[in-house]
């Protein structure tokens, strides 16, 4: 699926709510009193600091009451031009700019409708300011021709001051207004970014219940439908001499493959997701009666079992896996030595842990080998994930025969000997 890439991040959309929510209030303290301490020296105050204050307001309620702010601005622009409030003189009037810096926040944090109207109280708030800036009156006799000596009319004036502030009020408008798409992109980024990363999760999902139920497939049918398939030909091959034989492996294939169809009915409930279903939790105390049944088939097992039972304390996921490697290793060991394989199996139990190997060898392979086969890949990861590791492949043969030997040796630490290397580490 081809998607625009994210220009802008999440920290972004960070900086600009803490924008939105501290910076304007911050930024209408921090205009009061920067004002206050430049006129302090200066007389009168009294009258300007109500005029500050409006402004100070204006600027701190522009990103969250715009519509407010906004009125404020005009009210302040009215009475000035109207001689209710403190004119600008040649000190105060670039504080006036205050307007401006109001108007960008409305641009950037307000509704679309509201950041329109932004604009006609830039031209009215300009107007006002160029009024009540350039001409005088019987009160305020002295305006910004004299303050500038600039030589020009009154109207002159008033009409460079219109201009001006008009247009400072356009570009902080424009100011504004570019960083609401800035906003409103950081949205869709995040947006973006949010879907993809549920997209992904998603497929994550997907693709680990998939190994899952590849793994419990593997593991619970290729062990009954080898032993199946032996039986099966081994019947084939004796009942024209020996019936009753044949007859007792057709009745361990029967029961093999009822088993085989509960776990088909089993995962199938579980993919389904008909409930919490889930195989038998089997172990290590189960490798026995696993072996007991591989035996039936012919295979010659010699299971050899070293270290105290109790001084071994693995998981019951730890238990799992040395269970399935081991089902998986007699089950390659059949398939592929046939059989009458003959299998090694020790179980060393240590302080530490549990070491396995599974060596194995024969002549007559019961099927092909599959180049695709995930039986041994299956078997380190389900060492890996218990903490240890598993190695696999042929050995050396035992005697100058020639007879092709396999050995599966692995190893899966206590969860003390894991916490011990963490910790070593």
């Amino acid at each position: 699926m081809q998607t625009t890439n994210p220009v802008f991040g999440l920290t972004t959309l960070r900086v600009l709510r803490v924008l939105r929510h501290a910076a304007a209030p911050a930024a209408g303290a921090v205009y009061l009193v920067l004002w206050i301490v430049a006129e302090s020296g200066r007389w009168p105050l009294g009258p300007n600091i109500l005029m500050f204050s409006l402004y100070a307001i204006a600027i701190g309620l522009a990103a969250r009451l715009p519509r407010i702010a906004l009125g404020l601005v005009l009210v302040v622009g009215l009475c000035q031009a109207l001689g209710l409030l403190q004119p600008p003189d040649s000190t105060t009037w670039p504080s006036s700019a205050a307007a401006a810096y109001a108007v960008l926040l409305v641009a950037a944090f307000a509704p679309l409708r509201v950041r329109w109207l932004a604009l006609p109280t830039v031209v009215v708030s300009g107007l006002l300011f160029a009024f009540a800036a350039a001409v005088p009156t019987a009160r305020w006799p002295y305006k910004w021709g004299s303050w500038t000596d600039s030589g020009q009319s009154p109207r002159a004036d008033a009409l460079t001051l219109a201009l001006a502030a008009i247009s400072l009020g356009v570009i902080a408008w424009a100011i504004g207004f570019g960083i609401s798409w800035v906003i409103a992109r950081v949205r869709t980024d995040v947006e973006w970014s949010g879907s993809e990363l549920e997209r992904v999760d998603v497929e994550l999902r997907l693709s680990e219940d998939r190994a899952r139920i590849s793994r419990d497939v593997h593991d619970s049918l290729a062990h009954s439908l080898a032993v199946i398939v032996s039986q099966a030909q081994g019947a084939a091959a004796l009942s024209p001499r020996r019936p009753e034989v044949a007859t007792e492996a057709l009745g361990t294939v029967t029961e093999v493959a009822r088993a085989a169809l509960v776990d088909v009915r089993n995962l199938v409930e579980r993919i389904q997701g008909e409930g919490d279903v889930i195989l038998p939790r089997l172990g290590v105390d189960d490798i026995p009666e696993l072996v007991d049944q591989m035996r039936q088939v012919g295979m010659r097992i010699d299971l050899q079992e070293s270290g105290a039972s109790d001084g071994v304390a693995l998981t019951s996921a730890q238990e799992v896996a040395v269970y399935r490697i081991v089902q998986e290793s007699l089950t390659n060991a059949l398939k592929h030595a046939g059989s009458s394989a003959r299998v090694v199996v020790v179980l060393d139990r240590t302080e530490n842990g549990l070491g396995l190997e599974v060596l194995s060898e024969g002549e007559a392979a019961l099927v092909e080998p599959s180049p695709t086969g995930i039986g041994i890949a299956g078997m380190k990861e389900r060492a890996r994930l218990s903490g240890g590791w598993l190695r696999a492949g042929p050995a050396a043969p035992a005697d100058e025969s020639g007879t092709l030997r396999f050995a599966v040796t692995a190893f899966v630490p206590t969860v003390r000997s894991l916490a011990r290397g963490h910790q070593n580490a």
